[in-house]
């Protein structure tokens, strides 16, 4: 890696902005253990709306992360899931979660304390 590499033109940048959407990696996630229909992902991720939901999969299909497949019937069914390209963030998410479970409290303890000190400095 070059000392250029977070340059807004660079790979690593892109990388960034995928996983700096809040529903991107949450989604791919709740992809990793195989296909989900629209409503399934909804019950398993929670507090996500079927808007936002449809917008990330379009935006996540379109960076060939996610893979559409429609099922014929009536009604038609469609189905998500990883691509081999998607599967391959799942690492780099496991990490930033497993980070965020052993320095959470760490980091919401220094937002509270900035908070406090915000607050008591505008009293």
């Amino acid at each position: 890696m070059t000392t250029d590499a977070f340059l807004s033109d660079c790979r690593a940048r892109l990388a960034f902005d995928l996983l700096s959407n809040t529903w991107n990696p949450v989604v791919l996630w709740a992809l990793r253990v195989g296909p989900r229909r629209p409503v399934e992902l909804r019950e398993q991720i929670g507090g996500i709306s079927s808007k936002v939901l449809t917008e990330t999969l379009r935006r996540l299909q379109s960076k060939g992360l996610v893979d559409r497949q429609t099922h014929p019937g009536a009604p038609p069914r469609v189905e998500y899931r990883l691509t081999t390209l998607g599967r391959t963030l799942l690492a780099p998410i496991d990490a930033v979660g497993a980070w965020a479970f052993e320095y959470g409290d760490e980091v919401m303890a220094a937002q509270e304390a900035e908070c406090a000190t915000t607050n008591s400095l505008a009293e």
